[in-house]
């Protein structure tokens, strides 16, 4: 009797894979669900390569900017930490990728870091933060913009996961819709403020640093639309492009928004509020 039962169970679970295999094979590649996944698509060595080339220039910078940080004695310590909190939670990210934690799969059998949506939900409002403070935004209009961003980023989260392919790019669209109130936030209103309080020299770093952002930051929706959007990309290649723009996006803006050689390095003059009513609603050079 048991083992007729056995013989029974056995082809039961041999119809069914047949019958998994059949609707993989009738199914294309990005139409797949997970529960329907043969094998997975992971990252190849490449891309693992570019993942730790990552992590150390995301922990050299993050350890730099610590160490400054507790150095300094002027405006820029505010920046020096900033940068050192985004660089920190970016190197907990890229370790994790490295080291195979963090993922899961999603449609079209992909292997997919959830971690990095982690990342950048708390990343990217710290980079907003110092652009508010570099422009001397009020900080009702910077937590505004962050929050816009984080709906964003979870937008996007929630549109990589998505089962339903509508789903998925409604997903998207909203998330696009929400990162154009970010792009206006800071190229619009953040600019104005740094303009009104008319000093060349912060209208001018500000529209450098506000500009990396702002370029380095358009092209992740480029590269989710080719990667989790459609599957046009392998996972390999969006992690190396991925990790390419976390770098800009993070390190060179780091160095970029201290700027050593301009108004917020400690050897230079910086810019406080002063308690005088002329000087409320304007900065001041002071000498440290």
């Amino acid at each position: 009797f048991f083992r007729i039962k056995r013989q029974i169970v056995d082809k039961s679970s041999r119809g069914q894979r047949r019958v998994s295999k059949e609707r993989a094979n009738v199914m294309s590649d990005s139409d797949v669900v997970p529960a329907d996944c043969l094998s997975i698509q992971e990252i190849g060595t490449v891309a693992g390569v570019f993942l730790i080339i990552a992590w150390v220039a995301l922990l050299v910078t993050g350890l730099f900017m610590a160490l400054k940080a507790m150095q300094v004695e002027s405006e820029s310590k505010k920046f020096y930490y900033l940068n050192a909190f985004i660089c920190a939670v970016a190197c907990y990210s890229y370790f994790a990728m490295f080291s195979g934690m963090g993922w899961q799969t999603v449609m079209g059998c992909r292997q997919f870091f959830y971690i990095r949506y982690v990342d950048w939900a708390v990343t990217t409002p710290l980079t907003i933060l110092s652009l508010g403070i570099l422009a001397g935004q009020d900080y009702a209009t910077v937590f505004a913009v962050m929050g816009a961003d984080v709906g964003m980023i979870l937008a996007g989260y929630l549109g990589s996961v998505a089962l339903v392919p509508a789903v998925k790019w409604l997903w998207f669209l909203l998330g696009l819709g929400l990162f154009v109130l970010v792009f206006l936030g800071i190229a619009r209103e953040f600019r104005q403020c740094a303009i009104d309080h008319s000093d060349a020299a912060r209208i001018e770093l500000y529209s450098r640093v506000s500009l990396l952002v702002l370029i380095s930051w358009s092209l992740y929706p480029v590269v989710w639309v080719l990667t989790s959007g459609s599957g046009m990309m392998g996972v390999s290649l969006e992690s190396i492009l991925y990790a390419i723009l976390d770098c800009v996006a993070k390190v060179w803006f780091s160095f970029a928004i201290i700027n050593h050689s301009g108004p917020y390095s400690s050897d230079a003059p910086i810019y406080s509020y002063k308690d005088e009513p002329e000087q409320q609603d304007g900065f001041e050079r002071q000498y440290v």
